[in-house]
C-alpha cells in the first residue's frame, strides 16, 4: 500500500502507475452531476477567486454526503467526466470515483498530471475513514453540495495513471 497525503503535488503523482494500492490522508473535496459542472464553468470563465479553496494538489471524490454515508458514484457520467480535464488543468491531481473513463479524458489526465483512482463502493468501509465534514459550497444542492472531509486511509487503486489505464 502507498499512503497519499492531500495535497500532493506533481513530483509524487509521476510515480504513481495503475495498479498500485492506495490509502489517501488529508483533507478531500466532494462533487458529483449537481456541482461539478458549476466549477468547471467557474474556471472556464476566470471565475475561481469565487471557489473558496485552493484546487492545487487536492483531491476530489465523485460521491454525494449524507448522513447515511458516502460512496463513489460513476464518473463517465457526461456532467462528470467533461469536468475532469478542466478541473485536472485548474491542479486538481486525483479523482475519486468508479467507471471507465475514454481515451480523451485519460489522454487529458497524462496532460495535466493528474490520476484517476477507483475506490471500493463500500458506503461503510469509505464512511468509517471520514473523521469530519462541512459544506463549503453550493449548498442549495444538499448531499450533493462541495463538502470539505477530512479523511484518513480511504482505500483505493489507481486506475489512471501517466496516460496508462487498467480498463485498455
Amino acid at each position: 500500500m502507498i499512503n497519499l497525503k492531500i495535497p500532493t503535488s506533481n513530483s509524487y503523482i509521476e510515480n504513481l502507475n495503475p495498479g498500485n494500492q492506495l490509502l489517501i490522508s488529508g483533507t478531500i473535496y466532494t462533487g458529483r452531476d449537481a456541482v461539478l459542472p458549476k466549477i468547471a464553468n467557474l474556471i472556464d470563465e476566470g471565475r475561481e477567486n469565487e471557489i473558496p479553496f485552493d484546487l492545487e494538489g487536492i483531491a476530489i471524490m465523485h460521491t454525494a454526503v449524507s448522513d447515511a454515508g458516502i460512496a463513489t458514484t460513476t464518473s463517465n457520467k457526461e456532467e462528470i467526466e467533461s469536468s475532469i480535464p478542466i478541473l485536472s488543468k485548474a491542479g486538481v491531481k486525483v479523482h475519486i470515483g468508479k467507471g471507465s473513463l475514454s481515451h480523451d479524458t485519460i489522454a487529458k489526465l497524462n496532460k495535466e498530471n493528474s490520476i484517476f483512482v477507483i475506490s471500493p463502493p463500500v458506503a461503510a468501509l469509505l464512511t468509517n475513514c471520514v473523521k469530519s465534514k462541512e459544506i463549503v459550497m453550493f449548498e442549495e444542492e444538499g448531499i450533493e453540495a462541495i463538502f470539505k472531509l477530512k479523511v484518513v486511509d480511504i482505500p483505493g487503486i489507481v486506475a489512471i495513471a501517466n496516460g496508462r489505464s487498467i480498463f485498455y
